[in-house]
């Protein structure tokens, strides 16, 4: 039996990598930017956040669904790569509001391409008793990247007083390279043979065959994910505590360097224990963060909300995506991953929406204790589910 994570599976995680680098040095600094350069409201940036990234779920379910039929993923996965990387230069080239949100846009479009049938590839190339690791891994170097990214944006912020499109400009080189190693780096493994072959991945009888256990993952998730609003309301936070200006892309390299190292070992545990098990571990952790985001006026706490943030997402985002590979058919993946997200999008573009809303109106704590209930709420139905469902979530 291989030990060992496959190649394919090393090689998407740098494509990740490269991309994340170049779209978190914009992400790290956008929030800030449109407020102090282009005027924005908090409200508009809770509802650009989330179309934004809706968006970008939304075409996912095409994007897997197309996989599915073609039998193939990677053409289509290399698309989307390119779509974001050849948006990059948008950012520091725009003059208004509307060309950025436009950018944006577009480069989420580029990441609901990618994604589902991305997720799918690495389910096809890990074996079944490597997928948690594999999806961890996977994730990990993800989140690599967008810590790197901030830190590099913190040095050219230094480095160039505070020059945001110098910093957009460079970010365009990592996400050039992501899309020449997406080409060449990465092989897909053939389909096999018996494998059935699927005509309208999105029908009523194909959808039906993903199965109960499939779809309470994407019940649970759905609800989990109004919990999960942009970090951007981080950024936020920690500006609102007293971080200076030239330090906000600190926040994203804290939350994501836990992240990081956070997602491969809770995957690992997760191919040795009940999934569900560790899942609960990462919702109590998100619960843990919010209220002390909600609670805390100091630079330290928000800081250790941050860490607690990241830590609920080692804990929880590479185990979602495991149990979608678990659940459903091998050649229903790329529908099941983008059924997934789609569900997931539209709930964050919700929470985002509402955080937004909260934040303007009632302060920032009403937006952090929302986000505690909906984990409380989530984190009861997946109880519930494993009571009822011991076996999901259970290496077989």
């Amino acid at each position: 039996m291989k030990k060992t994570i496959p190649s394919g599976v090393w090689a998407l995680g740098f494509v990740s990598l490269l991309m994340d680098v170049s779209s978190e040095m914009i992400h790290a600094l956008l929030p800030v930017y449109l407020v102090t350069i282009m005027g924005a409201s908090m409200e508009t940036i809770g509802i650009i956040e989330g179309v934004a990234e809706a968006t970008a779920s939304i075409v996912k379910i095409f994007s897997g669904a197309l996989s599915d039929w073609l039998g193939k993923r990677k053409l289509i996965v290399a698309i989307g790569y390119g779509l974001a990387a050849f948006t990059k230069p948008v950012f520091p080239l725009a003059s208004s509001l509307g060309w950025v949100v436009a950018a944006r846009f577009i480069d989420r479009v580029g990441k609901g391409i990618r994604g589902a049938p991305r997720d799918a590839l690495v389910a096809d190339i890990a074996p079944p008793h490597l997928r948690g690791a594999a999806f961890g891994l996977r994730q990990s170097l993800d989140t690599v990247g967008a810590f790197v990214g901030p830190l590099i944006a913190i040095a050219l912020m230094w480095l160039t007083a505070d020059n945001f499109r110098t910093v957009f400009w460079v970010a365009v080189i990592p996400g050039l390279l992501s899309f020449g190693l997406i080409l060449f780096a990465v092989r897909e493994p053939k389909r096999p043979a018996q494998l059935r072959k699927i005509r309208f991945p999105l029908s009523r009888s194909e959808l039906r065959r993903l199965g109960l256990n499939y779809w309470l993952v994407v019940i649970v998730t759905t609800v989990f994910t109004l919990a999960q609003f942009s970090t951007a309301f981080l950024i936020l936070r920690a500006r609102a505590a007293g971080l200076p200006l030239a330090l906000i892309p600190m926040v994203l390299v804290v939350m994501n360097a836990v992240y990081a190292l956070a997602a491969l070992p809770a995957g690992v545990l997760s191919d040795r224990i009940n999934r569900l098990t560790v899942l609960i571990i990462g919702f109590a952790l998100l619960i843990a963060a919010d209220l002390t985001l909600a609670f805390s006026g100091s630079l330290i706490g928000v800081s250790l909300g941050i860490v607690l943030w990241g830590l609920h997402l080692g804990f929880t985002q590479g185990l979602l995506s495991t149990l979608v590979a678990d659940t459903a058919a091998a050649e229903l993946r790329g529908t099941a991953y983008g059924v997934f997200n789609l569900s997931a999008g539209l709930a964050l573009l919700a929470a985002s929406m509402v955080a937004g809303a909260l934040w303007q109106y009632l302060g920032p704590q009403a937006t952090f204790l929302s986000g505690a209930l909906f984990t409380v709420l989530a984190l009861l139905g997946l109880i519930g589910v494993r009571w009822r469902v011991p076996n999901l979530g259970m290496l077989r």
